[in-house]
């Protein structure tokens, strides 16, 4: 399981990976591209005062690692099975993350599209879920494992007070496309961008609904860019992910002239190479919000 060699999948194909695993008898999913192992738990060292959602530290390869219980985090009783226990060293947001889970069984090739949000299927598990997928008779929840760790460490995610070092800042006539899934990033975002002056956003909830608005806007308008400057996408969203959608946008006769900017927490040097291959402009790791400014008024001058 902690050899990825040839699972990895081209860039823009709105397919991915995904790793099986459960907690307490549920079963959740991790997209692989967020994984660089899954190894046999170690001996954790506790350190004074931890959240509780949080083991402790390990030493692997010469690095210290957090280890998340996500059965406390999620709500769920310990495991019954503790031979069966894994840890999955996973890398978002440039931090990388022991979490502890009870079991991991398999890898499914699926497809964005046969993703679902959880508001459209169930009620309550949006707040720690991305998408659910149906496998044959049953469900695969895929956790949002950003808002596991910011819920431990804020800091970890976006601060709008870092604009400050930004200094005063005009308000752009500039319109903005924003594709992001989590509702509470998409707000975040909106407000970041807001104090930063950039306050005529757009807000797509997915990358299929993006993708949706700029094929009506090119086929109905004459000049795509009197609506539209920019386009700021996440990478993992049901229905359609960012990749996809940008490789959609940089084929299209009209829409390839506008500037894409990805801004996901995937972006890490490994991963870097798939949003060059599908044409992004720029790409920026979640939560480096000043960064995104800075690009934003670079390709929208």
């Amino acid at each position: 399981m902690d050899d990825k060699k040839g699972i990895l999948l081209e860039s823009g194909t709105n397919e991915l990976e995904i790793i099986e695993f459960g907690i307490s008898g549920e079963t959740f999913g991790i997209n692989v591209i967020k994984v660089r192992e899954v190894i046999n738990p170690v001996p954790v060292t506790r350190t004074p005062k931890i959240h509780p959602h949080v083991m402790g530290i390990i030493q692997l390869r010469g690095e210290v690692l957090t280890v998340i219980d996500l059965a406390k985090a999620l709500g769920y009783p310990p495991s019954d099975h503790p031979e069966q226990d894994k840890l999955i060293i996973a890398e978002l947001n440039q931090m990388k993350v022991a979490f502890y889970v009870h079991s991991v069984s398999r890898i499914h090739r699926i497809s964005w599209e046969q993703i679902e949000k959880p508001s459209d299927l169930a009620r309550g598990v949006e707040s720690s879920t991305t998408g659910v997928v149906k496998m044959d008779d049953r469900f695969i929840l895929l956790l949002d494992f950003e808002k596991v760790v910011v819920d431990i460490s804020p800091e970890a995610g976006i601060n709008v007070g870092q604009l400050k070092d930004l200094g005063a800042r005009d308000t752009s006539a500039k319109r903005i496309l924003l594709a992001e899934d989590s509702a509470i990033l998409r707000k975040l975002i909106e407000e970041t961008l807001h104090e930063a002056g950039y306050v005529h956003i757009e807000i797509c909830q997915d990358g299929n609904e993006a993708w949706n608005y700029l094929e009506h806007l090119a086929r109905t308008e004459q000049n795509i860019t009197e609506h539209i400057q920019l386009v700021i996408t996440d990478i993992e969203m049901p229905k359609m992910d960012g990749h996809h959608l940008t490789k959609r946008i940089k084929e299209h006769p009209e829409l390839r002239k506008l500037p894409v900017v990805i801004f996901s927490s995937l972006i890490t040097d490994d991963l870097r190479h798939k949003g060059e291959k599908v044409g992004a402009d720029a790409q920026v790791s979640k939560p480096e919000i000043v960064n995104l400014v800075k690009v934003i008024d670079k390709l929208v001058v």
